[in-house]
């Protein structure tokens, strides 16, 4: 983000046109239950069924990086809650981050993307990081735009699918209309089927079980708190669609770590306070979506906690997992990480009303799905370097 070819694959995404305002983009066919709002649109980058489609094969597309072995998809499986099950990104080079790859589950409904950048704040913006940014490399094409377009407009694919695309800009294969059809497609990945959703918005008193149902109750619980930070239809405080004037945010310190009386954390880990200055702000990360939560694991914004039971159990009913590295819990944490105690049953009850927030149709949608496998599923081998 600090460097060079990044900076000026930013500009020329603004000299195009793509960091404008936004809009509801009504005229589109969302496919949303009534109970979910539309999300928001850039006023520049109207959806249309073409531009989705277009940007469906460039999520899956290895000709967008270097080495030809590494797609968005890569990190960003479906099958996966669209991550990558990993604790950290790793890109082409071997080379890893110090994040994990976030699921792109309602992704349309986030006013910020990655953990802890805040001025990551639009899909166009944060598609151009994995393809060229340096600090890690991910995809590799820093300086090597025009390899990349080169590929694009000699693949035989593609020149129709940009015409029907972007009939306003004749079909242009640029920069700029890459990223806007790679971030139409994003903002398709619409999750809203789980069987919790059928047990609170369409009425199936069956579609969760009873051991989920006492989940639910202690999830909204004061006793547990976890609803003040992952609550909402999205279950995270970082909200925007077209009912909201203006975009929640929420960042918070939940004490995963705490290197030393002042709560600070490790290097490369201090959070929002890389992006702001603030010591206030040491620690913070965005609240992740809880849905489709079963199958992104491991947890946190580096991966450091394996399962569910365990962020439960050993993270925050003692006050952060941070609290066991010999100096108390962290003090910048949270005023909502207070700690508790939880019996076994407690914790699978828990536990079950976190997969109920499962959508298998979602992750299995054909309209998500690779075009290239013509319907097959990826083998290990074949989602690139591990």
């Amino acid at each position: 983000m600090r460097v060079r070819n990044l900076a000026r694959a930013l500009l020329a995404a603004a000299l195009g046109g793509l960091l404008l305002g936004a809009t509801s983009a009504p005229s589109y066919d969302w496919g949303l239950p009534d109970w979910a709002p539309r999300p928001v649109v850039p006023a520049d980058n109207p959806m249309n069924p073409a531009k989705v489609e277009l940007g469906r094969y460039l999520f899956y597309d290895r000709q967008l990086s270097a080495d030809q072995r590494m797609a968005c998809a890569n990190c960003h499986q479906a099958d996966r809650g669209f991550t990558d099950n990993l604790p950290v990104a790793e890109g082409i080079t071997g080379e890893r981050g110090h994040r994990s790859a976030m699921s792109l589950t309602n992704i349309a409904y986030l006013p910020t993307l990655t953990w802890a950048n805040p001025n990551l704040n639009s899909l166009e913006k944060q598609v151009l990081v994995p393809i060229f940014g340096e600090h890690p490399v991910e995809m590799g094409m820093a300086g090597k735009e025009d390899l990349l377009l080169g590929r694009l407009r000699a693949d035989p694919r593609y020149p129709p699918m940009f015409r029907q695309a972007f009939p306003e800009a004749n079909g242009d294969i640029s920069i700029g209309t890459v990223v806007k059809a790679i971030a139409a497609f994003e903002r398709t990945l619409l999750s809203f089927n789980s069987p919790y959703d059928r047990y609170k918005y369409q009425g199936d008193v069956n579609a969760i079980s009873a051991a989920a149902k006492r989940g639910e109750k202690l999830f909204f619980s004061e006793r547990m708190e976890c609803y003040h930070c992952h609550g909402g239809f999205n279950f995270t405080d970082n909200i925007q669609h077209a009912r909201l004037a203006q975009p929640e945010l929420g960042f918070h310190n939940t004490g995963l770590y705490v290197e030393n009386a002042a709560g600070d954390y490790p290097a490369n880990h201090h959070g929002l306070r890389e992006f702001t200055g603030l010591a206030d702000d040491e620690g913070k990360f965005r609240t992740p979506t809880l849905r489709n939560i079963a199958l992104t694991a491991p947890y946190m914004h580096d991966g450091a906690i394996s399962t569910l039971e365990a962020v439960i159990t050993q993270h925050y009913a003692r006050k952060g997992r941070g609290s066991r590295q010999g100096h108390g819990a962290n003090p910048l944490r949270s005023p909502f990480i207070e700690g508790f105690t939880l019996n076994r049953q407690e914790v699978a009850d828990l536990v079950a009303f976190m997969q109920s927030l499962t959508d298998e149709s979602f992750v299995n949608n054909p309209k998500f799905a690779n075009p290239f496998l013509d319907g097959r599923k990826l083998t290990p081998a074949e989602h690139g370097r591990r």
